[in-house]
């Protein structure tokens, strides 16, 4: 149903690195042609910088020579991201192992490379690195949020609303974690809870997609038909094609008493997603209700 929480990955480039990069204080002082300073804040993603220009840096850092190996992990990392941000996945990929062969106890690329194996919807290694990147940090936020995500493919909703439990603990301005609870607790029917989630979502972030796709669902499994048009439709104007909200809005039209608008939606969400009902019925939400 999501492009949204469910389906939403955290990375982040590493901190700011100058100090790390440079192997000795003179090179610090005096890099060659000054080529690398610069490469630095590009790899670093400063001055809103594009994804080919920081993979550019990035990669003039790694060729210069100049780095230790902590300073390579992170560029190496860094790169990665600007790599799955830019759309590349399969070359992420290799960075982040580059990464963690240079700096095995580095939490990051297990994290990123756990992101990049979600994208391709290789769960079970997506699994495996979220779950040392936890290992090597049990405080990273991020990575229980992006492990929660591996857990809704997988249909293990319990596990992933433990795991925003956790995140919202460790980082309770998250917003992904926020929007993963909210609609993970939609699907396991704690409605109640799951829209206090959202609204606290929306009130800080008015504009959320997943949450709105989110709320939705759970005003849909409360019988409010005309807040689910709603939310289907908040969401809807931002992403059109948003298959889940399509069927979602449909379904409400019908039990609103509008059969040809919620026919139409129907017949749209299937064009998009074929077997979009099969999703409702797992997340408890028939046509006939």
């Amino acid at each position: 149903m999501k492009c949204t929480a469910s389906g939403r990955v955290i990375q982040g480039l590493a901190p700011a690195f100058a100090l790390l990069l440079l192997g000795s204080p003179a090179a610090a002082q005096n890099p060659k042609k000054g080529g690398n300073l610069e490469n630095i804040t590009l790899c670093n993603g400063s001055d809103r910088a594009s994804f080919a220009a920081r993979i550019n840096g990035c990669t003039a850092f790694i060729d210069s020579g100049q780095g230790t190996a902590t300073a390579l992990a992170i560029a190496y990392n860094n790169r990665g991201n600007a790599h799955t941000a830019n759309g590349d996945i399969d070359r992420a990929i290799p960075d982040f192992d580059q990464s963690i062969k240079l700096d095995p106890t580095y939490a990051k690329p297990f994290n990123n490379r756990g992101a990049a194996y979600l994208r391709k919807g290789e769960y079970d290694l997506a699994l495996k690195a979220f779950n040392e990147a936890i290992r090597l940090n049990p405080n990273y936020g991020r990575a229980f949020v992006n492990r929660a995500g591996v857990y809704l493919k997988k249909n293990e909703y319990d596990r992933a609303a433990r795991d925003y439990d956790e995140a919202i603990r460790l980082e309770p301005n998250l917003e992904a974690a926020w929007s993963g609870r909210c609609w993970t607790r939609a699907i396991l029917g704690s409605l109640q809870a799951a829209l206090e989630d959202c609204n606290k979502v929306l009130q800080s972030w008015p504009n959320d997609v997943a949450t709105y796709d989110s709320r939705g669902l759970i005003h849909l499994k409360m019988g409010q038909a005309a807040a689910a048009i709603d939310d289907f439709s908040s969401a809807l104007r931002v992403d059109p094609k948003l298959a889940g909200a399509l069927y979602g809005r449909g379904l409400a039209r019908l039990k609103s008493g509008d059969k040809a608008g919620g026919d139409a939606d129907i017949s749209a969400a299937r064009t998009i997603q074929a077997g979009i009902e099969d999703d409702f019925m797992r997340y408890g939400v028939r046509a006939d209700n």
